[in-house]
């Protein structure tokens, strides 16, 4: 197996293969972040590093959206990809000791990281989960479009500022409504497109305290990838404990939070809202409080609660049915 790091920006790719681990000689090249660039990596990937594509391991980091068009270009050109968590691999580097940060030497790191610790190959979503996610992240814009305009219409009708602009920022909320309504409606109609979409947020809003809002977000996120365990879901967006311990001091376990903070703000009021109305929730809830810890403590496992159960509805194929007695 070849291993590239490839450090990924808005305009260009930094790529560098591990030509000999034992020595460190490695080769770099740099790409536009374009198609064009694209289609120069994989011939270069090709003439220099292995006409086989499928001996050809490349990790490049998560970086918002500017990862993911090369990701599908490589993947498509047969060669094995890793998107790795920006967090590991930072822990990654710290642990060989970098003190400097530059692109190029960010893709020297990415690639050792590669042969060491040989991280599992990137699925792509499938085309659905990927049609939902861009949705999904249009209408939560479009929900802070709608925020902020509240607030500055908030400000001018305090300010008594022009009734132009107070008039103006009327009109502009009522439209971005409008489409926020029409977005919901594409959402469900996209949804319903797609029989196991259909079927498994059905599933999900068969347990209390998960509405559509919840069960279109976790559609996107457990059909984007492929989990096995209800844990490796849970970790994904952040919500396993932080144990803190050093000896015979013992701190607060915390969130983990290293997920995705939109998902979590999404899970907060469904996991308040279930402490009341779901049996498993509740009782997890009081026990939690019985046993010492806080309220925001409990609050947090009720967040991972919800989200495991939505994976084993999922995974099961089976409506929600409480393992507590009501």
């Amino acid at each position: 197996m070849h291993y590239v790091g490839i450090d990924v920006s808005k305009a260009k790719l930094d790529c560098t293969w591990l030509r000999d681990p034992a020595t460190g000689k490695i080769k770099s090249k740099k790409h536009d972040n374009t198609s064009s660039g694209h289609k120069a990596l994989v011939q270069w990937l090709s003439k220099n590093v292995s006409t086989d594509p499928n001996e050809i391991l490349v990790v490049m980091e998560a970086t918002g959206i500017y990862h993911e068009v090369v990701a599908y270009a490589l993947f498509e050109a047969g060669v094995r990809v890793c998107v790795a968590n920006p967090a590991r691999t930072k822990e990654f580097a710290n642990s060989l000791g970098n003190t400097h940060k530059t692109d190029a030497k960010d893709s020297v790191v990415l690639a050792k990281y590669g042969y060491l610790i040989k991280p599992d190959p990137w699925q792509p979503e499938p085309p659905e989960a990927r049609e939902l996610k861009a949705l999904n992240g249009h209408i939560e814009a479009l929900e802070k479009d709608i925020q902020r305009s509240q607030n500055r219409l908030e400000k001018a009708e305090f300010n008594r500022a022009s009734e132009r602009v107070i008039k103006s920022l009327h009109i502009l909320i009522e439209q971005l409504q409008t489409e926020k309504k029409r977005l919901e409606s594409d959402i469900d109609d996209h949804i319903d497109r797609h029989p196991q979409l259909k079927k498994d947020r059905a599933l999900m809003e068969s347990i209390p305290g998960v509405g559509k809002v919840v069960s279109r977000t976790m559609l996107s996120v457990i059909h984007g990838r492929s989990f096995q365990q209800a844990g490796q879901l849970a970790a994904y967006i952040g919500l396993i404990p932080r144990i803190q311990e050093s000896g015979t001091w013992r701190g607060k376990s915390r969130l983990s939070k290293q997920g995705s903070p939109k998902i979590r703000a999404k899970l907060y009021m469904p996991a308040v809202t279930s402490i009341q109305h779901n049996p498993d929730i509740r009782a997890q809830y009081e026990r939690l409080l019985k046993n010492g810890k806080s309220k925001m403590q409990a609050i947090g496992a009720a967040m991972r609660k919800l989200v495991q159960i939505c994976f084993g509805v999922v995974k099961h194929q089976s409506e929600y049915r409480p393992q507590v007695a009501i």
